[in-house]
């Protein structure tokens, strides 16, 4: 069944196959070596990417798997998932529903903390999030100052490889998601020395939680219409495929390396319009465009029973949406040879950057003991630490459209 979806949404996107399965078969000796005989952490394990690192990992039989995430609800299903498909293995695998930020998390890794890889795969990836100064903060809470905190407690705790997903809106980023996820990185280099450092920068995972693709799931189960934007394209991979990539990262790769799926023949640009167009068709409807959301909205009560169903496709206007995608700059020195379908970003800390970061880390917590602070508080630290920082802003959200 798992492999019917996987299958399904590479129709959806329009891929003829999976993009790993030559390197995994490469290193699947040492895959299951490495793994049987090493405990892991994971924490945001209960999002998209971390359920489907979780179940890669558990098909090798780990000695220890835990897994964090602050979301009960999606743990008790990656559970009854792994038990209803994979069922059981001889190691300690658990899940503990807590708040990274919090003190009960400290008690947690106080308690034990004994692992070889930690795995941090919580963030806040959602560009809607940075509309209002509160949110914005949280995000740079996860996504930074959590990332600091957990690397920190790994060293203590003497893990072997910390491992952070990146995304590639970190690359020469336009929105205040992809800058948290830039200084993230600088944090993790700064740490190296001190661990072994790895990430992945990769592209929309179909499908995902809260993306616009799982949003067409929503709206079809609610018969609601179909909304998209008529000038985007992305590059897409499964979630089984970014599982796959944090793993292939996590364990194989060296320290300072980025990690991201090679652009091949098997990786091509798609519009949100086409892959609308073929989930819809996958269903059994032919999709009806609408010149605006009344009249979009009024149709989905009685156009589904026509087997037709009401879209309305426009124009993006909205802050910090970034046309194009790319995984390295020209400025990152890049390996596409190791492997088959991916490719990896070489870096060095950059010893002058550690004041800089240093001094991120009290602005915040100043602006934090005042309880007060705006976006362009937000923006002028960011901007501290990635001074060609272009955010894009047009006053216009996610929020504010269907």
């Amino acid at each position: 069944m798992c492999s019917n979806i996987n299958q399904n949404i590479l129709n959806l996107i329009g891929r003829p196959s999976k993009l790993f399965e030559q390197d995994l078969a490469g290193y699947k000796n040492d895959l299951n070596s490495i793994i049987s005989s090493s405990k892991f952490l994971i924490l945001g394990g209960a999002g998209t990417i971390g359920q489907a690192v979780t179940k890669e990992l558990f098909k090798h039989h780990p000695l220890k798997l835990h897994v964090v995430d602050l979301n009960e609800n999606n743990l008790v299903e990656l559970v009854r998932d792994i038990r209803s498909s994979l069922g059981y293995i001889n190691g300690d695998f658990k899940t503990f529903a807590l708040d990274i930020g919090s003190v009960s998390y400290d008690a947690f890794i106080a308690s034990d903390g004994h692992y070889d890889y930690v795995l941090n795969l919580s963030a806040l990836k959602h560009v809607r999030s940075e509309e209002d100064p509160f949110t914005l903060m949280r995000m740079l809470d996860v996504n930074i100052l959590n990332t600091e905190k957990t690397i920190q407690q790994s060293i203590a705790k003497g893990v072997k490889k910390y491992f952070c997903v990146s995304t590639d809106k970190a690359t020469d980023p336009i929105n205040m998601m992809g800058a948290s996820k830039r200084i993230m990185e600088l944090f993790l280099f700064q740490n190296s020395a001190d661990i072994n450092i790895s990430t992945a920068r990769f592209a929309n995972v179909a499908f995902s939680d809260g993306s616009l693709l799982h949003g067409f799931e929503q709206r079809i189960k609610k018969q609601q219409p179909i909304v998209a934007p008529n000038d985007i394209q992305r590059y897409f991979i499964t979630p089984e495929e970014s599982g796959q990539l944090c793993l292939m990262s996590c364990i194989f790769g060296q320290n300072n390396e980025i990690f991201f799926p090679k652009l091949n023949s098997n990786l091509n640009l798609i519009s949100f319009v086409d892959i609308a167009t073929k989930y819809i068709r996958s269903l059994g409807y032919e999709p009806h465009i609408c010149d605006n959301e009344n009249e979009a909205r009024e149709l989905a009560k009685t156009l589904p029973e026509t087997e037709k169903w009401p879209c309305f496709f426009s124009k993006t206007n909205t802050t910090g949406e970034k046309t194009t995608e790319e995984f390295f700059t020209k400025n990152e020195s890049v390996d596409t040879k190791r492997f088959d379908s991916i490719g990896i970003i070489k870096n060095n800390a950059d010893q002058n950057s550690i004041e800089e970061l240093n001094q991120f880390s009290k602005a915040v917590a100043q602006l934090k003991a005042k309880k007060s602070w705006t976006k362009d508080d937000l923006k002028g630290i960011v901007r501290n630490i990635l001074p060609n920082f272009n955010h894009l802003e047009t006053g216009k959200y996610l929020d504010h459209k269907m």
